[in-house]
C-alpha cells in the first residue's frame, strides 16, 4: 500500500544521501574538523541502496533526489542513477556543489537524469572560498554553465543566505536568474550547521528576500503543487529565469510534506529534524524480506512528526547535521 502518516499525508518524496563525504566543508553545514566521516563499512553499499530503492518504489515513491555529503564523490553515481531510472521514477534529481559536475553531466543525463540542483552561496569568487574553505568557484561555475547547455536545462541555483555573510547579494544572485535563464532559489538558514552557531538573528526572512527582488523587479506568483517546497514567482517584465523561496524558518510547509530521507549509513528519517533514526541497514545486514522491510517503513512513516517545531520554545536541534542527513 502507498506510504501515508498519521495525519494524512501521502509520502511520495524520497531523498537518498549515498555518501557524508564532501569535497566542500560549507560553514552553514560542515565542521572545518576534516576526521569526522563515517567508515565505509557503515555507509550502504550500492546493492544495499538499490535494494531499498526497489523497495521504497513499491510503497509509492515516486520522486527520488540523490544527494550527500557530495554524491558525486562516490564513485558509482552514474550507475546508480541508471538503476533508479530503471524503477519508473517520475522525477529523478540529484543535489550537487558542482565541482565535478562539468565533467560527469552527459554521463548522468545519458543515465536518466532529469534535473540538477547546484549550491552556490555567493557570486563573488573570494567570498565563494571563505564560504566553502575551498577554492572551486570557477569549477562550480563551469558546472553551472554545462547545466545550461544541456537538454535537462534551466538548472536550480539553491543559495542559503546567512545575515552578515551573503544576504546582500539577494539582487545580483536574482540578477543571475535573469542573466542565466536558471531558477534561483534561496533557502533560509536551518540550525542543522556542524558548528552550532545558528539563531534565529542570521535567518534572513524570505518575506524579506523577496521584497527586495521585488522592488527591483517585479515578481509574478506561478502555481504550485502543496507539497512543493518553494514558494516560485517569474519576473513581471517577461525576463527569463525563476526566483523560489524556500522558509522553513519563517513560514514553514509542514502541513504538506511528502518527503522522507534516507542516510547514508541506513536510517530512515521522517523529517530533518527528527530526534530518532530508524535503522534500515541493520535490517538489511539481518536478512530481513522485502515485506519485512515495507512493514517497517510503514509503521515509521505512520509515525512521522506533525512539523519540525523550529518555533516552539523548547525546539532543540537534532543530534545529526545536515551533511549526515542529506540535502
Amino acid at each position: 500500500m502507498p506510504l501515508h502518516d498519521k495525519f494524512g499525508r501521502a509520502i511520495t518524496d524520497l531523498r537518498i544521501s549515498v555518501t557524508d563525504r564532501c569535497n566542500f566543508r560549507c560553514v552553514y553545514c560542515r565542521s572545518a574538523d576534516p576526521g569526522n566521516y563515517r567508515d565505509h563499512e557503515e555507509i550502504l553499499t550500492w546493492p544495499e541502496l538499490n535494494r531499498l530503492a526497489r523497495v521504497f518504489v513499491g510503497l509509492g515513491i515516486r520522486k527520488i533526489r540523490v544527494t550527500g555529503g557530495e554524491p558525486l564523490v562516490r564513485d558509482g553515481v552514474e550507475d546508480y542513477i541508471r538503476n533508479l531510472s530503471a524503477l519508473g521514477i517520475e522525477d529523478l534529481s540529484i543535489t550537487t556543489n558542482g565541482h565535478l559536475l562539468a565533467e560527469r553531466i552527459d554521463r548522468l543525463i545519458g543515465a536518466g537524469l532529469r534535473r540538477v540542483n547546484i549550491s552556490l552561496d555567493s557570486l563573488d569568487a573570494a567570498r565563494f572560498d571563505k564560504i566553502t574553505r575551498t577554492k572551486s568557484f570557477d569549477a562550480v561555475m563551469r558546472g553551472i554553465a554545462a547545466v545550461q547547455a544541456s537538454p535537462i536545462a534551466p538548472v536550480k541555483v539553491n543559495a542559503v543566505l546567512v545575515r552578515g555573510i551573503n544576504d546582500d547579494e539577494v539582487e545580483s544572485f536574482a540578477g543571475f536568474a535573469r542573466e542565466r535563464g536558471l531558477v534561483m532559489r534561496f533557502i533560509e538558514f536551518m540550525p542543522l550547521d556542524a558548528d552550532r552557531q545558528w539563531n534565529r538573528s542570521l535567518v534572513v526572512p524570505a518575506a524579506e528576500i523577496y521584497q527586495r527582488i521585488h522592488t527591483r523587479w517585479p515578481l509574478s506568483q506561478l502555481p504550485h503543487e502543496k507539497s512543493e517546497t518553494a514558494r516560485r514567482y517569474r519576473f513581471a517584465d517577461g525576463a527569463p529565469g525563476e526566483i523560489g523561496l524556500i522558509a522553513p524558518v519563517t513560514q514553514p510547509f509542514c502541513g504538506h510534506c511528502s518527503r522522507i530521507r534516507l542516510t547514508a549509513d541506513g536510517k530512515l528519517r521522517t523529517c530533518l529534524f527528527s530526534k530518532d533514526d530508524r535503522d534500515l541497514k541493520q535490517l538489511l545486514r539481518e536478512g530481513a524480506s522485502d515485506d519485512d522491510l515495507s512493514h517497517y517503513i510503514h509503521s515509521v512513516v505512520d509515525d512521522k512528526e506533525e512539523g519540525h517545531r523550529i518555533n516552539a520554545p523548547d525546539f532543540a536541534p537534532p543530534s545529526r547535521t545536515m551533511v549526515y542527513i542529506g540535502g
